[in-house]
């Protein structure tokens, strides 16, 4: 399954020569020069170097997270956003969620653009996680919660009630289940608490997953299985759905349908 966000890099190697660590000061106190290092001929001031530097490097940037570089990148947007297009990406910012992140650029033709981006593919197990989570988001959302939290064992139960029944490799499922949860981790989809196995959903799911992805999500999950209901496709319904029909196509992601 192609990873549908093209926010999805943790680090842009090319660039990894940007520096992480605290610009020296200078001897004198002065905090008007640029330079950073030796040679050094960019025009940003350090925090906008830094704040251009976590988009490049992280899947997304939020006010939770990173308010430094949030706050930065409020002040620069036009700034940032140039700097990031020289580099064939778009800036992206949900002021809602107070998220922002990169994503590849499309020419106005259509023809490709040089990209920085690796191509990854999410496995099996990372979607049905991201799918369910983007399900536990809108269902609590919907009850009036802000803050919503998983715990470890319920992600691996819903990978396992999804499991094929003629599947007889349980340790290695679990093994990639546990190691999709880690990956998740990683890219901030889920983050961490102070109990190692509980986890909270980042808002992020919801930019990710669209109602229109989380049909097309679903559709190849059940594909998988061959439970793809007679008659019925990825394409066999073009009518863009509404947030209000999440519930209703969510049902149908049961234990039977993986």
């Amino acid at each position: 399954m192609k990873d549908f966000a093209a926010i999805d890099e943790d680090s842009v190697d090319p660039l990894d020569f940007l520096s992480e660590d605290p610009p020296a000061g200078d001897e004198d106190g002065a905090e008007s020069s640029l330079s950073m290092f030796e040679r050094d001929a960019s025009t940003l001031f350090p925090d906008q170097r830094r704040c251009l530097h976590a988009l490049l490097k992280h899947r997304y940037v939020s006010a939770e997270r990173h308010s430094d570089h949030w706050q930065v990148l409020l002040v620069n947007e036009d700034l940032i956003r140039g700097r990031l297009n020289e580099l064939f990406f778009e800036l992206f910012i949900d002021r809602d969620h107070q998220i922002a992140f990169k994503r590849q650029a499309v020419s106005e033709t259509g023809d490709p653009l040089p990209s920085l981006l690796r191509d990854v593919s999410h496995t099996k197990e990372e979607t049905i996680m991201m799918v369910y989570l983007r399900q536990r988001l809108f269902s609590q959302r919907q009850e009036g919660e802000d803050v919503i939290f998983v715990d470890r064992q319920a992600l691996l139960d819903e990978v396992a009630d999804q499991r094929p029944e003629h599947t007889t490799h349980r340790a290695m499922d679990q093994k990639r289940a546990l190691k999709a949860i880690d990956g998740l981790a990683s890219a901030g989809l889920l983050l961490k608490t102070a109990d190692p196995d509980r986890f909270r959903i980042s808002a992020i799911i919801e930019i990710l997953m669209p109602v229109e992805k989380l049909r097309t999500l679903w559709m190849w999950l059940m594909e998988q299985n061959g439970t793809v209901p007679e008659g019925d496709s990825p394409d066999a319904d073009e009518e863009e759905a509404e947030e209000d029909d999440v519930p209703d196509l969510l049902t149908e992601l049961g234990k039977d349908n993986a």
